[in-house]
């Protein structure tokens, strides 16, 4: 039997030759242009039971680049081999790939020969699912009822009270004064329903101060196989990032994004896979989404990444609240 590589290009053309050049040697070949493709393709067929033999990544895609492909299938599939593949490498591209067990790195161009020979240079492996990745892809993005609320202040001789009261009541977890239509963007954290609806009662009573909005966070609804990929994500890269930065100095902006519904899954995606971006939340049922950017790693970055939010489709509208340090206050 032939052995079995999936090719991930965002290129028809190079999906194309590479899918005929290893047809050419004996290999099988499934060709997918982007990372969330590749993902299904991953699962529809360890599923069924016909796995693959060999993984060829390109690093630059237009959904998820090939480094954090490698590092979540790596987490499912530890012992399938994985050749990344770019014509913009360098070398720290090149360290951070093969830091990765059973994983070779070459530059574009390359002959069908050069890739043959880097392929049998890898380990012989494949897509049997581990049952470690198995459990800790099976996690929630939230566990807990969360919410973001927005306040308007009447009075701003009292910003720093209100701000002081708000931090320190329980449910409370993090409160930052924003620049923008409003003053204050808080989130909250319960355990029930009926947790959320007392705890946002009594910040609305609380004196001077105006509940402008108050947006649950949903867990998006997305294919099974992405959620998948999103836990484990989140859980190997995410999080670990997240603990890294330092608080609060280190939050520059939140960014909300209005989308169309039906677009969710894509720009979810975008959104959640960008590295300046801490968290992303859905809210109010599907039409808009709640980042949260570093200023670490972000720096200038900002207005790019707004400019690139902006033109996906799907996305109707982005607007971007920068926090004022206390010290501004």
């Amino acid at each position: 039997m032939s052995q079995r590589i999936l090719i991930i290009d965002d290129e028809a053309e190079i999906r194309r030759n590479l899918t005929f050049g290893l047809t050419q040697e004996g290999f099988t070949c499934t060709a997918c242009p982007d990372g969330i493709s590749a993902i299904h393709e991953l699962h529809r067929s360890h599923e069924e039971g016909v796995g693959y033999n060999y993984l060829i990544s390109d690093i630059f895609m237009p959904d998820i680049d090939g480094l954090k492909i490698l590092k979540v299938i790596k987490s499912q599939f530890s012992d399938l081999p994985v050749l990344i593949i770019t014509g913009f490498g360098d070398e720290m591209l090149e360290s951070k790939a093969l830091a990765e067990f059973n994983t070779g790195f070459l530059d574009k161009p390359f002959e069908i020969s050069e890739l043959v020979e880097a392929l049998r240079a890898l380990t012989p492996g494949g897509t049997t699912l581990d049952q470690s990745a198995e459990a800790v892809g099976a996690g929630e993005i939230r566990e807990a009822m969360s919410a973001y609320l927005s306040i308007r202040i009447s009075d701003p001789r009292r910003d720093m009270a209100i701000y002081q009261e708000l931090i320190k009541t329980p449910g409370v977890v993090s409160c930052d004064a924003v620049r923008g239509d409003v003053d204050l963007i808080c989130v909250l954290n319960s355990s029930s329903e009926e947790e959320m609806e007392t705890l946002q009662a009594k910040i609305a009573g609380m004196s001077d101060l105006e509940v402008v909005s108050m947006s649950r966070v949903k867990r998006p609804k997305l294919d099974r196989d992405v959620h998948e990929f999103l836990d484990i994500y989140k859980k190997a890269v995410k999080a670990p990032a997240v603990q890294q930065v330092p608080k609060p100095s280190s939050i520059r902006s939140y960014v909300i994004i209005d989308i169309d519904k039906e677009f969710i899954q894509q720009v979810f995606t975008t959104l959640f896979f960008l590295d300046e971006v801490l968290v992303c939340d859905m809210v109010d049922d599907g039409t808009k989404l709640i980042g949260i950017i570093s200023s670490v790693g972000a720096f200038g970055k900002t207005p790019k990444i707004i400019e690139k939010l902006s033109h996906i489709d799907g996305v109707l509208r982005v607007k971007q609240a920068n926090i004022i340090q206390l010290m501004d206050m």
